[in-house]
């Protein structure tokens, strides 16, 4: 008997490790060898076996790293299938996907809120959820301008009561199901509204967003509009505003590493290499504030970066997988101690700032490179490999040489060796694995690279169910935690 539950508990462990790989990378878009409908029929075989099989820890997935687009089909999923939870699992489930919505970009939120509405989900606790939610917005008004068909369905799938007078949700309220009624608004953004339909002075005080396509009615010259609107801009927006010819307006070092990463890319060489200094300050910085109190702490580190043609990505994701490689080579390198890193990319090139998607995937000759020591004779206390998994280079290279040199020079584990993966494997519903031995996790954003190694270590088989349980706990305490903490923060200043 107790055979039989280790072998349950060592299956729902695998089951979980793989659910949240892919919760992490897959976002139901194309990939470089799989199209979007595989990706998402995929993702909707995990989401519907996890969430049947292993409720409670479905749930707890919404406190892991996993993308934004995986945690609002759990939320969904939650909600849609309250009457299969138990009485102390729904308030868990309540605490969890509030905290979760609190950290989702709004406009992120609001299609959530679309899909619960079409899905015919109006049980009193989604309404409650979404009540909170909307109540805990800084600006209603400002969002009722933003995502204005957004919060027009989440107010009438609620019954958001909205008085009559001038109280500003009666404003909000007036604007979104009585437009014209009112002869002006005590909102800003709301009367800006009014006015930008005949007065072009009105459009710069909009989000950016909104004010494009006012400018296109008023027949606004790009140059000027974008000078006007700059002051109200998002950082990504002022990236996508310009030409990549053009110096952002923007400060670079203050954006996410993996964003940042992005837009490098993004960049001709020419201009990669004359703004070389900044752009390379700029992600070390990043680097740098990612990395946190891991600074420094990880010894010895030398990785192996996939930079061949299939980091390219897709057309929906376009060299986002070389992205998150550029991302971890600067984060390793902060990550390790001063002088200890040793990056190697398998097309060979030395210089990080000018890489680009080209040829085969040699990861078998790269690991071979990186497991010889470093400067001293030292040998890497880390093996960080940052890959798709689609060794060609000759085939299966990689796995063959970890086995060996796993099996017969380091039985002991003097370097521990993690492979992430930023790439969803659709027909396998897990990333892409080197070898049976070596942990992988699933990436989407380099800046998650330490909490993933930790993860990683469960996927190894030298630590059981009961350790990846205590470790989910610990994770929804700090996230429910940290959440309440935040809350408290903001009612303090408000007071």
């Amino acid at each position: 008997m107790r055979t039989s539950e280790n072998s349950a508990d060592l299956v729902a462990a695998e089951d979980v490790l793989l659910f949240a790989n892919a919760a992490i990378t897959a976002t139901g878009q194309r990939e470089f060898r799989s199209g979007a409908l595989d990706q998402q029929l995929s993702l909707d075989f995990l989401h519907t076996y996890v969430r049947v099989n292993y409720r409670r820890l479905y749930a707890a997935s919404l406190a892991l790293d996993i993308n934004d687009h995986n945690a609002a089909r759990i939320v969904l999923g939650l909600l849609a299938t309250a009457g299969e939870a138990s009485a102390e699992e729904r308030r868990t489930e309540g605490r969890l996907i509030a905290a979760r919505l609190a950290r989702l970009p709004p406009q992120r939120v609001y299609r959530l809120f679309g899909e619960v509405r079409r899905a015919g989900i109006n049980n009193r606790r989604t309404r409650a959820i979404m009540r909170d939610w909307l109540a805990a917005r800084p600006d209603l008004g400002h969002d009722a301008v933003k995502y204005r068909s957004g919060v027009k369905t989440a107010a009438r799938h609620v019954h958001l009561r909205c008085p009559q007078g001038a109280e500003p949700l009666a404003e909000v309220g007036a604007f979104l199901f009585r437009p014209g009624k009112l002869p002006r608004y005590e909102h800003p953004l709301l009367d800006a509204w009014r006015r930008a339909h005949y007065e072009q002075g009105a459009v710069a005080e909009l989000p950016f967003t909104v004010a494009e396509g006012f400018a296109a009615r008023h027949g606004m010259k790009r140059e000027v509009f974008l000078k006007r609107a700059a002051p109200r801009m998002t950082r990504l927006e002022r990236l996508r505003a310009h030409a990549v010819t053009q110096r952002p307006d923007v400060d670079l070092a203050a954006m996410p590493l993996t964003r940042l990463a992005l837009y490098v890319l993004a960049l001709p060489f020419e201009q990669r290499a004359a703004l070389r200094t900044e752009l390379t300050g700029a992600l070390r910085t990043a680097a740098r504030r990612a990395a946190g109190k891991h600074a420094g702490s990880w010894g010895r580190v030398h990785a192996v970066l996939d930079d061949s043609f299939s980091s390219s990505g897709s057309g929906q994701k376009r060299r986002r997988p070389l992205a998150v490689a550029l991302a971890c080579h600067h984060l390793l390198e902060v990550l390790a101690a001063p002088g200890a890193y040793r990056g190697l990319w398998t097309s060979g090139r030395g210089d990080a700032l000018l890489v680009r998607p080209w040829g085969p995937t040699p990861l078998g000759m790269r690991v071979l490179d990186a497991l010889e020591p470093g400067p001293g004779g030292a040998e890497p206390d880390r093996l960080v490999i940052v890959s798709d998994g689609w060794d060609n280079a000759p085939a299966g290279l990689a796995g063959e040489v970890l086995r060996v040199w796993r099996a017969r020079l380091d039985p002991g584990r003097r370097t521990a060796v993690v492979h992430v993966n930023p790439v969803y494997d659709a027909d396998g519903f897990d990333v892409r694995r080197l070898a049976a031995g070596v942990p992988t996790a699933g990436i989407r954003d380099a800046e998650d690279l330490p909490a993933l190694v930790e993860i990683a270590r469960f996927a190894e088989g030298r630590t059981g169910a009961a350790e990846l349980r205590a470790y989910l706990d610990r994770r929804v305490a700090l996230f429910l935690g940290e959440k309440a903490t935040e809350n408290e923060t903001e009612k303090g200043a408000v007071a």
